[in-house]
């Protein structure tokens, strides 16, 4: 039995996918540069894993809302739902 994702925290649920990225992308640089302290460093890594968790739901809703173009054999024009 797996145990359900925790909700996000409302600060990072409102966050459009560009503004989550660019807020993950900063954290990682900050994370790179080696110079936080260590509790910092925890907790911007515990804050970029909820970004990345939040980046992954976007796109996986943005997917699902994505058609393809389907041309029949007879030349008849159609969608069907994006299969990644």
């Amino acid at each position: 039995m797996t145990k359900p994702a925790a909700a996000l925290p409302p600060d990072i649920a409102k966050l459009s996918f560009e503004e989550a990225l660019g807020e993950l992308e900063q954290l990682v640089r900050q994370l790179e540069d080696g110079k936080a302290k260590l509790d910092d460093a925890i907790g911007a890594y515990e804050r970029g894993s909820l970004l990345k968790r939040h980046c992954e739901g976007k796109l996986r809703e943005a997917q699902s809302r994505i058609e393809q173009i389907a041309v029949g054999t007879d030349g008849s024009v159609t969608t069907k739902p994006f299969n990644a």
